[in-house]
């Protein structure tokens, strides 16, 4: 009893901490931001995205030795050495007055961002095999830092800098955030219990690194580069796309974009108990599956299109005997039968019907809306090198299959607001499940090699959030479409859907080779 009460003691410090951490990892999203809107550092675009991306990286790079330490220390001691660094980077941060200072000290609290690998490995020791899917997810429910951070910290830093009254006030915010790094550190230091795997003590630097050559350790990376790096990517990525694309204030944006990254780091914990319950397999094909029609939702951009449409051509060689805006008489030269041709519609009624669509999303509009009309074409006089074109009248003669009327058809698309980021946020939730997923793979394959796994699969999945938005920049720049970065997503979780099952298939072929052939035949 008491091993599982110090347990759940753990994990409860284990979750708060690495919350705290990802709130720091992710805090310069928002003060770069303010400082840059402000004007108290003029840094250019590439320096700005710089130094949002520096801790980033910084901490995905160093899960993996973070990973390796924790296996042979165990998690309090490590934990705590990362919290006081970052926070020691942070009161540097605090008294930064240039680029470079400010680069040297997200470099410092990117440390910050390793504590996943920490927690991973502490928390996994503490439970056992079929409750470790359940802990894993309660403890990466800490993803949720990100929101915290989304959330508070612009009204900190208007708090803090009296709204611009003092613009040096934003020194205040990474103080804070020191501050309360530090006592986190002390009160795990004085209420948390060090443990770390059996086998670890005995192991060298080679033997720890050995399940890095196994292909499966890489497998669940890619996993993690979909269902974490891109929901860091995102979660700095929606801020300028409601902005931008969307043309909604930057208070608004921040909430639209909450409530794609808070729900998605609580649900961590439902996502640890169904791959408890159902195995972390089936979870993925459900996370996969739901990414993959997700994004594909949202790659039709808002648009406004114009495309020909249906137009008129004479029936028979005759003369135009009548002619107002919308009908058009033809006598045969034939017979002398008259031939009636009435336009369906006009454009100022397509843009009367229209008017406001794009901007007026308290209309809820699901599917695009389509109208369609059609003006009376132009006479062709002259040869082919010499033509000219005008208006037709009475007394023109046509042709049979002449074109009389141009059809034209008018493509809405409103893309709503409000729809937009009801699957966003579908998107967050299965994310946030998948991520307690393929960790809850991690124990199960390589019991005794936690920390130095996970950590890889963190580096993975952290790399992901560096290298996403800056992917997505460049489909935007290629492509002029901000809805490109859900093509990118899409493919990416339907090449990680696809690989899955090939390995599921060829484990079941391996394994039960009759089994297999049955299915196959049926």
């Amino acid at each position: 009893m008491t091993d599982k009460r110090t347990a759940w003691t753990v994990l409860s410090l284990n979750t708060l901490a690495f919350t705290i951490c990802f709130a720091v990892w992710t805090m310069n999203g928002v003060l770069v931001t303010h400082l840059v809107t402000t004007g108290v550092f003029e840094w250019t675009p590439v320096q700005t995205g710089v130094l949002m991306a520096t801790p980033v990286l910084t901490g995905s790079i160093l899960r993996l030795p973070v990973g390796l330490l924790t296996d042979r220390f165990g998690g309090k001691p490590v934990f705590i050495v990362v919290m006081l660094l970052s926070a020691l980077a942070l009161v540097g941060n605090a008294f930064a007055s240039s680029f470079a200072g400010f680069f040297a000290a997200a470099l410092g609290f990117g440390i910050a961002g390793a504590s996943f690998a920490v927690g991973i490995a502490y928390t996994s020791v503490w439970f056992p095999r079929e409750r470790q899917g359940t802990a894993l997810g309660i403890f990466g429910a800490g993803n949720a830092g990100a929101a915290l951070t989304l959330l508070f910290a612009p009204g900190l830093l208007a708090r803090f800098t009296e709204h611009g009254n003092d613009p040096e006030g934003w020194r205040k915010l990474p103080f804070l955030y020191a501050g309360v790094l530090a006592a986190t550190a002390v009160v795990m230091f004085m209420a948390a219990r060090n443990k770390r795997s059996a086998q670890s003590g005995s192991r060298t630097l080679g033997a720890s690194l050995q399940p890095l050559r196994v292909m499966r350790v890489w497998r669940f990376g890619a996993y993690y580069f979909l269902v974490f790096g891109a929901f860091v990517a995102l979660s700095q990525w929606l801020v300028p796309y409601y902005v931008k694309f969307y043309e909604l204030p930057l208070a608004t944006a921040g909430f639209f974009a909450a409530v794609f990254s808070f729900p998605s780091g609580v649900i961590r914990a439902l996502g640890g108990y169904l791959s408890d319950v159902f195995g972390a397999r089936r979870v993925m094909y459900w996370v996969f599956g739901t990414s993959t029609a997700c994004c594909l939702l949202l790659v039709v951009p808002r648009m406004d299109m114009l495309s020909p449409g249906e137009g008129i051509m004479a029936g028979a060689d005759g003369t135009i005997v009548a002619l107002d805006e919308t009908r058009m008489t033809v006598r045969s030269k034939v017979k002398g039968k008259e031939t009636t041709y009435t336009l369906s519609g006009t454009r100022q009624d397509a843009i009367d019907a229209f008017s406001g669509a794009q901007t007026d999303y308290s209309a809820m509009r699901v599917w695009p809306r389509v109208s369609t009309w059609q003006n009376w074409a132009q006479k062709t006089e002259g040869e082919a090198s010499s033509a000219t074109k005008r208006p037709y009248q009475v007394g023109d003669t046509v042709k049979k299959r002449e074109l009389l009327a141009a059809g034209r058809t008018h493509v809405s698309f409103q893309a709503n607001v409000y729809i937009f980021t009801g699957i966003v946020f579908l998107l967050g939730i299965a994310w946030g499940i998948g991520k307690a997923a393929v960790y809850k793979y991690i124990p199960e394959y390589f019991p005794d090699h936690v920390g130095v796994v996970g950590g890889l699969v963190g580096v993975l999945g952290g790399l992901g959030g560096f290298v996403c938005p800056i992917l997505f920049g460049e489909l935007l720049t290629t492509t002029g479409l901000w809805t490109s970065c859900w093509a990118f997503l899409a493919a990416f979780s339907v090449g990680c859907l696809v690989w899955m099952h090939r390995v599921v298939q060829g484990m079941t072929r391996a394994r039960l080779p009759e089994m297999h052939r049955h299915i196959e035949d049926s």
